[in-house]
């Protein structure tokens, strides 16, 4: 157990190294709100998002098999990003070595499903156990995102969200690009999650990758989780996980768990209250009815803060990047201000899914991690997503 220890530290810091940090110039990177973004079009839109059944009937470690046949080779093409990332640092290729030996043991400590989900794809993919599962662990602690959900003048709740990954994992000076951001884009995948020929749930998701990110469950909830970066974060809670100590939830298993098996607005926000965490983070749900909107700020233990709409407020929408909502965003990573300013300027009166697309476009809230856009409404039970790209000049994160 010490090795594995010393093994996952060893790769976290590594990738997140100094010797990958982009140049930031003085330039803002801010633009004004952009309008007549969608249907998505121009250079910001890189290609839609194709559908895949995941059927929750057939065993566990068959479930993945459609989607990585058709992914294998880009999800190679990412996990090779990766082994040249860790030789960079190690270029005995000992770092890799071990994850190959070391990191399936983690496998087996994993709750049901995941663990043989997990094995299933390695299995389909021909990609070793090790990095398989270092794919699955990444999310825990690298995901920079924006996730709003707003109520229209008419009672309706929508919920869209950027998902922003790969930060400090290779900038690539030439493409002026995060190198792990681009191999992911073409993983992006929709799933509809189905038992007894049902759907259960819908998910934008990385094919290869188990937890969930982004989710809804028609008519009933959306679900979207932001990382929240704490002393006491992510890196920590593996760790403990590592050495035993195991009572609490890896982040995206709870959101698929509650995506699953949640009956409701109120029972998905009591279990992502209340359920403890291997790292906190930022849940921000949407239901079905007027004021059924929040942000729910957790650390690994406990429930900090409850940010729900409140139309007598004038609280129309909640919003979250990273940063504590009653806290000053970092200085060099002001997403929400630019994204608040846009929600302010389009009103509830012309909030839809077309403006919060709008939104979800201005730069810096679209930015060099973002890999895709979903658009969510409950009511209606859809979920749509979208490839995209940042144009320069364009933030970084």
């Amino acid at each position: 157990m010490a090795r594995l220890n010393v093994l996952v530290f060893t790769v976290f810091i590594s990738v997140t190294s100094t010797q990958f940090l982009p140049p930031v110039s003085d330039n803002s990177y801010t633009e004004d709100c952009r309008t007549d973004m969608y249907p998505p079009k121009g250079p910001t839109f890189k290609g839609t998002v194709s559908w895949y059944t995941i059927d929750l009937d057939l065993p566990p470690h068959k479930r993945w098999t459609s989607v990585i046949t058709d992914k294998k080779k880009d999800l190679d093409g990412m996990i090779e990003v990766i082994r040249d990332l860790a030789k960079a640092f190690v270029p005995s290729g000992r770092l890799i070595e071990l994850v190959d030996i070391t990191l399936p043991l983690i496998v087996n400590t994993l709750p049901d499903p995941f663990k043989d989900e997990i094995k299933g794809i390695a299995l389909d993919s021909g990609i070793p156990l090790g990095e398989i599962t270092l794919f699955n662990i990444f999310y825990e602690v690298f995901t920079v995102c924006t996730s709003v959900v707003a109520e229209d003048a008419k009672g309706n709740l929508l919920h869209g969200r950027n998902l922003d990954f790969g930060l400090f994992m290779g900038w690539d000076m030439k493409n002026k690009s995060w190198i792990i951001s681009e191999k992911l884009k073409p993983l992006v995948v929709n799933l509809d999650f189905r038992k007894n020929n049902k759907t259960v749930f819908k998910s934008t998701n990385f094919a290869g990758y188990v937890g969930m990110l982004t989710g809804i469950k028609p008519h009933l909830f959306s679900l979207t989780m932001n990382e929240r970066f704490s002393l006491d974060g992510g890196y920590i809670g593996i760790m403990e996980w590592i050495l035993g100590q195991r009572d609490g939830m890896w982040m995206s298993f709870l959101t698929r768990s509650v995506l699953e098996n949640a009956t409701s607005y109120e029972n998905a926000r009591s279990l992502l209250a209340q359920t403890k965490l291997l790292a906190p983070a930022y849940f921000i749900l949407g239901g079905n009815k007027s004021g059924q909107g929040c942000i729910i700020t957790r650390s690994r233990t406990l429930s900090l803060d409850l940010l729900e709409l409140n139309m007598k407020l004038g609280r129309w929408y909640v919003l979250e990047t990273n940063y504590d909502h009653w806290e000053d965003p970092f200085v060099l990573d002001d997403r929400r201000t630019p994204a608040m300013t846009c929600m302010n300027k389009t009103t509830q009166n012309n909030i839809s899914i077309k403006t919060l697309y709008d939104v979800l476009s201005t730069k810096p809230v679209l930015n060099k991690l973002t890999t895709y856009t979903t658009l969510m409404q409950v009511s209606e039970g859809t979920l749509e997503s979208y490839i995209r790209d940042c144009p320069n000049p364009c933030m970084p994160w």
